[in-house]
């Protein structure tokens, strides 16, 4: 069984439908989606309205940005402009523009999922089992990582929120997948991420994938949102940060 895993849409509509697009080419016969569908991106409300409507044999988790949207306070808010005041203004618009079905949609989708597939236990989180905004990057030491999985069972743990992709094989013989970001991919590259697995009677394989999709429509849009800050989140869809641990 084919099965495509992908995270970190912000509502990127364009790397989306390239990355949809390809997953058709690869014959995937499912789709798990690892959270932060809208935030910080060009097409927000149009994004998640697509994925309302057209991914709904998907298995979708939430991401850190979609429970911040759905429970926007000046709260909030005010707490995130005095760390991460490009994000907060982000976050602001968003929620002030997000309809109220589809903030509720993002409110709904639950923080994790265990799944079966072909024999292999997965884990479906978004940033790692202990919290939705904890970080798994490359060159992490494993007795991190170890640490936070700690107590989990799945064979397969799948993750994103970093925004670049990676992997593990801990000493507890389980494995650790980040898949990156479709939408805002931290990688130096401006393409879009995500991967495929290949489950067989309780082996996989996984391949990270790149693809190529029209950044310069994403990063006009993103460009015209208006909040202040826009036009720095559109200069990183054209030049991604290359971020590192």
């Amino acid at each position: 069984m084919k099965v495509a895993v992908l995270s970190d849409i912000h509502g990127n509509l364009m790397a989306l439908q390239s990355v949809m697009a390809d997953i058709e080419k690869e014959k995937c016969e499912k789709v798990l989606c690892l959270g932060d569908l809208a935030m910080a991106g060009p097409l927000p409300v149009t994004t998640v309205d697509f994925i309302m409507r057209n991914c709904t044999d998907w298995i979708i988790i939430q991401g850190n940005t979609d429970k911040l949207i759905a429970d926007f306070s000046l709260d909030i808010y005010n707490k995130m402009q005095k760390v991460y005041p490009v994000m907060a203004n982000a976050l602001l618009d968003d929620a002030n523009i997000m309809e109220g079905e589809l903030k509720k949609y993002l409110g709904s989708l639950p923080p994790r999922k265990e799944i079966m597939l072909e024999g292999v236990s997965v884990l479906m989180v978004h940033g790692s089992p202990r919290r939705m905004n904890e970080d798994i990057l490359p060159n992490m030491k494993l007795s991190e990582v170890e640490e936070m999985i700690e107590g989990e069972l799945a064979d397969l743990i799948l993750c994103g929120h970093t925004h670049v992709p990676c992997g593990y094989q801990t000493l507890t013989k389980k494995t650790v997948v980040n898949v990156g970001s479709v939408g805002r991919p931290m990688t130096g590259i401006p393409k879009a991420n995500y991967a495929v697995f290949e489950f067989d009677r309780g082996t996989f394989t996984v391949t990270h994938k790149e693809v190529e999709y029209d950044c310069e429509t994403a990063a006009q849009i993103m460009r015209e949102r208006g909040f202040e800050g826009c036009e720095q989140i559109a200069d990183q869809l054209l030049v991604p940060v290359l971020r590192h641990l």
